[in-house]
């Protein structure tokens, strides 16, 4: 029988309950861990680059980039493999460079295309284009019919994972499973630690913020910095990657006022609208949730559990920050392939 669906907030109770449990699943991640070879001081973690796979730099992933030219504009995007496809969806402000090593592990055995966002990366559209959650789900699906997909495997992360509820909700014939990491959750969108970021983005000034951490890339990695608070291990974001990810929000006073734009749009919730489609959504779905991110506490992947019908379950990252799914692409591909059957 079906656990009971939660329609608004967990109980304290519920909440007791879950930390016990997940107090058992993270005893379970470490001694999973130990079998790993290499494992460091930190249990669980493993660079990218460990074992025979090693993630893409910068400058090879720009290589592979293309644009689909869509009614929406010019979407860049990286695809690697063949067969079905899977759709990779990344945060703000990052761009598809956040899932390299992940396609790398999963390009033997799906069609992985990572997208850049409208508004962020190196995706180009017009001044006028709505840059909503919504208006993003809509042109995942103009990018989908360009590219001749008819059916994904949705793997997300933070807003990412907003706009892949949205399209789920919009196009459940489309979606064969999701995976989401860290992302909003029902009445946790936004965040309300994004309050003063959304602020500032409507006052037209958030641009500052990228140019900063391009121009100081100590505060990038401090705790100040989204690298120092949204990373396990700061240290080793490589500059080139800092490049990639902020060069192209500051590139113009057009690019800069996307980027105000896309961040302002988030500040109207869209997850309240689709929870009743989200309850009818039968995708395998499974949640992969890092313990140590502030913005997406570990209670809004009980959340989902609980509500989606596929569900397969939590299974949380000790230590994990918002964009763990970058340092560790290995979890994300053996989470994905056991989702997917492969």
């Amino acid at each position: 029988m079906r656990r009971k669906r939660w329609t608004g907030l967990p109980s304290f109770n519920s909440q007791c309950r879950w930390q016990q449990g997940a107090e058992m699943n993270r005893r379970n991640f470490l001694a999973a861990c130990a079998m790993y070879a290499g494992v460091g001081a930190f249990a669980g973690y493993r660079p990218a680059h460990a074992g025979n796979r090693r993630a893409l730099d910068a400058a090879k992933f720009a290589a592979l980039r293309r644009f689909a030219d869509t009614s929406f504009g010019r979407i860049a995007y990286v695809a690697r493999g063949s067969g079905p496809a899977a759709l990779f969806l990344h945060g703000f402000p990052l761009n598809g460079f956040h899932w390299r090593g992940a396609l790398e592990r999963l390009s033997p055995h799906r069609r992985c295309i990572a997208p850049d966002f409208m508004g962020l990366g190196y995706t180009e559209v017009s001044g006028q284009q709505e840059l909503s959650p919504q208006a993003q789900a809509d042109m995942l699906a103009a990018l989908l019919d360009h590219l001749s997909v008819a059916s994904v495997d949705l793997v997300a992360n933070d807003s990412g994972g907003t706009i892949a509820q949205i399209f789920a909700a919009r196009h459940p014939e489309r979606v064969r499973t999701m995976l989401l990491t860290n992302c909003d959750v029902h009445e946790n969108c936004p965040p309300v630690q994004m309050r003063n970021s959304i602020n500032a983005a409507k006052a037209g000034t958030y641009d500052q913020k990228m140019q900063r951490h391009l121009d100081d890339r100590v505060h990038a990695r401090s705790e100040k910095g989204i690298f120092g608070s949204a990373y396990m291990t700061p240290a080793a974001v490589a500059d080139d990657a800092i490049e990639y990810y902020f060069r192209p929000l500051v590139a113009s006073p057009s690019r800069r006022a996307q980027l105000n734009r896309y961040l302002a749009a988030l500040e109207s919730n869209p997850l309240l609208a689709i929870a009743s489609d989200l309850r009818q959504l039968n995708a395998p779905t499974r949640m992969v949730w890092g313990t140590a991110d502030p913005l997406f506490p570990v209670v809004w992947a009980h959340w989902l559990d609980e509500t989606l019908p596929g569900s397969r379950g939590v299974r949380l990252v000790e230590g994990g920050k918002l964009f763990w799914p970058e340092e560790m692409p290995q979890v994300v591909a053996e989470e994905a392939r056991a989702l997917w059957g492969v």
